[in-house]
């Protein structure tokens, strides 16, 4: 179990070029590192779900991105939080 405040990268994946695939982690986080803000609890894994296999319970986070490395762009008061499962998640 990851701990909120935790720092943590996504990783650097594209299943999706190998074989047909349902991710649920964006692609432009991958390889991107974060920081963990809490545990949201455990759930069915979509990416199974998605073709009707069984599907494992994985903890799913919310983990904070320093939004201004991904999107210049914006507010400094701009924050990037996003649900990831921790399968995608190496501690960093």
């Amino acid at each position: 179990m990851l701990a909120p405040g935790q720092s943590v990268r996504v990783r650097d994946d594209f299943p999706e070029r190998r074989a047909p695939a349902h991710i649920r982690t964006p692609w432009y986080l991958r390889g991107r590192a974060g920081r963990v803000v809490r545990h949201l609890g455990d759930y069915p894994n979509p990416e199974d779900l998605a073709f009707g296999r069984p599907a494992e319970r994985k903890p799913l986070y919310h983990v904070e991105f320093d939004r201004r490395a991904i999107w210049p762009e914006g507010s400094d008061k701009d924050t990037l939080v996003v649900e990831i499962y921790e399968h995608w998640l190496e501690r960093a």
